[in-house]
């Protein structure tokens, strides 16, 4: 009675105590919510009202690079004009007296500030250059000067050079008395702007009007597409990843990954055959400055929340002297529950006996099975000697000594196959066999009709066999092939024992798998859902154990294959007809998982 009381008391305690816990838990997670749910909308609100500011910098950004590579064009367009009317360069085309050329080209690339200034024969070939180590060198197929020679005007080209970078240039034809004299060829120092645009932009793009990059900040991205371009990167890995977001809160909207590092995309358009610009700067100036804001939402709520653990703590130590008095009842719920422990183990000692004799029951019931499986498959071959040795008898009691000869050898080669069934016990009792070989399903079916061949003779049986003439090669163990071939002649042979023109039809075929079918007409079966369980049979008692068909379907799942069976019937005959079915040999595919394995 007083255990009952205590144990009342003790409930009424902890029930008081878990509603107390559960609404301290409730505000607590409240709390919790309260804060995550400010800090998301903070930090959304600030990261589109940041981020949309350093989008309209970054257009404005744009706008004037592209001015500035519209004013360096434009300045170097008219240069080819002013050098292809200049007397000095027509009167040297003009008397192939070349030797101030490349003087006169160097001082107007200083007025200038052109990036080069080359001069070429009516062959193409350079005879001034600001750079005189081009000298002499041939640009007859370039598009700089062929597309010059076929227009009257300036014409502007885009080339890539041997150092991997785009080389752009304005060239003109130098026209005297209506003969091609030459071309002036001059470039435009557009890797000046490049290397401005790098030290203040994260990265710049330049696109043709085909879309693909003619100037970028990043080296790797010359003559790419952007998706290309983009996919140049190494992607930043899970933990730095992982380390970014704990870092940001939240990712901002990403355009695009540049370094692996999430970027906004601006694109602004350039009046002039059809370019592009294509600028990307990081979010990092945004985060940091939303990630200031939500350090100081946060330092807020780790303050409440300081507060709230510390109220909880004095709570937790008025509880706490409330326990220690429970403890004693404790102790002496645990004393009865260590009591209740060594009963239960006492019962599970008891439950594993009871398992172990089941065990025991199991083996002696797989070992009768074991045991009737041996005498099915040692009847055949005994009924085989007892022909042969009949008809040997038969033989030297008429004086033909050889024909007897080749009986015992026949006798011997059963004695032998008697001696290869009882090996095979080890894999029927494990799955799996370790006398796999390549098989010809042929040579197989025609060993299996050798060791029928006494039982066929017995009866009048038309055979019909419809074998190719090529190999059909499975990969199996020879041996337990033979017996599931017998099993199933042997099946046949029993089913059309009252029937008055008994015939067994046999195929062979290959398509995606090696096929062997064995059909009889006799009256089918009954029962096909239970044909392949062990000990069912249709036969008398005495006349089969029911283990035949069970064995066969269990070799064939181990050969890959499978074992089925349907009545004639539905093909519009009569009888039972039998299907084995089993991969066919592959010798690169089982050369391969052999390598693999070892």
């Amino acid at each position: 009675m007083q255990e009952d009381d205590l144990s009342t008391a003790m409930t009424e305690s902890s029930r008081a105590a878990m509603t107390s816990r559960w609404g301290l838990r409730a505000v607590i997670a409240a709390l919790l919510v309260l804060a995550v749910g400010t800090i998301w909308f903070t930090n959304s609100w600030l990261s589109a009202r940041f981020s949309e500011n350093t989008r309209v910098r970054t257009e404005l950004r744009s706008a004037l690079y592209t001015g500035n590579l519209l004013s360096e064009l434009q300045r170097t367009s008219v240069v080819p004009q002013l050098l292809a009317r200049d007397p000095a360069l027509i009167s040297a085309l003009t008397g192939n007296d070349f030797s101030g050329t490349s003087a006169r080209l160097i001082s107007a690339q200083k007025e200038i500030g052109a990036a080069s200034i080359r001069l070429l024969d009516a062959s193409g070939r350079t005879v001034g250059s600001t750079d005189r180590n081009l000298i002499g060198t041939n640009y007859v197929q370039e598009p700089f000067y062929v597309e010059a020679l076929r227009s009257k005007d300036t014409v502007f080209t885009v080339a890539p050079s041997p150092q991997g970078v785009y080389e752009f240039a304005y060239s003109r034809a130098v026209v005297a008395d209506g003969r091609t004299l030459g071309v002036v060829v001059v470039g435009a120092d557009l890797t000046r702007l490049v290397r401005s645009w790098a030290g203040i932009s994260d990265a710049i793009a330049v696109t043709d009007s085909s879309g693909q990059i003619i100037l970028s900040t990043e080296p790797r991205w010359r003559g790419l597409t952007l998706p290309e371009a983009l996919a140049v990167r190494s992607a930043p890995s899970a933990i730095a990843r992982a380390f970014q977001v704990t870092a940001d809160w939240t990712s901002a909207p990403v355009d695009a990954y540049v370094q692996g590092k999430a970027v906004m995309q601006a694109e602004t358009r350039i009046p002039f055959r059809g370019w592009k610009m294509i600028a990307f700067t990081t979010y990092d100036s945004v985060r940091e400055r939303v990630n200031a804001v939500l350090a100081m939402v946060i330092m807020g709520f780790a303050i409440l929340l300081a507060a709230v653990f510390y109220l909880l703590s004095r709570r937790a130590r008025v509880e706490s002297a409330a326990y220690m008095r429970e403890s004693a009842d404790l102790r002496a719920l645990n004393l009865r529950l260590t009591r209740e422990i060594a009963e239960r183990e006492r019962v599970q000692r008891e439950l594993r006996v009871a398992e172990q004799t089941v065990q025991q029951s199991s083996k002696l019931a797989a070992l009768g099975e074991m045991s009737a499986g041996v005498s099915h498959e040692l009847n055949q071959p005994l009924a085989a000697m007892k022909t042969y040795l009949a008809g040997a008898r038969l033989l030297l009691q008429r004086g033909r000594g050889e024909e007897a000869l080749s009986s015992f050898q026949r006798i011997d080669d059963l004695v032998e196959r008697m001696g290869a069934i009882t090996r095979q016990l080890k894999s029927y009792a494990r799955k799996g066999g370790e006398a796999f070989e390549p098989v010809d399903l042929r040579a197989a079916l025609s060993s299996a009709l050798v060791m029928m061949e006494p039982q066929l003779r017995n009866r009048t049986i038309k055979l019909q066999r419809s074998i190719p003439r090529y190999p059909v090669m499975v990969y199996c163990d020879r041996i337990r092939l033979e017996q599931v071939i017998i099993n199933l002649l042997r099946n046949a042979i029993d089913a059309i024992k009252a029937v008055r023109d008994p015939a067994i039809e046999i195929t062979v075929s290959s398509g995606s798998h090696a096929f062997l079918s064995i059909r009889d007409n006799g009256p089918g079966v009954s029962d096909l859902e239970k044909l392949f369980e062990p000990f069912f049979t249709t036969k008398k008692p005495g006349e089969g154990t029911g283990l035949g068909l069970a064995i066969s379907s269990g070799i064939a799942a181990d050969f890959g294959g499978r074992l089925t069976a349907h009545n004639a019937a539905d093909e519009g005959g009569r009888g039972a007809v039998f299907e084995l079915e089993l991969p066919l040999h592959d010798p690169a595919r089982r050369v391969g998982t052999q390598q693999a394995a070892e």
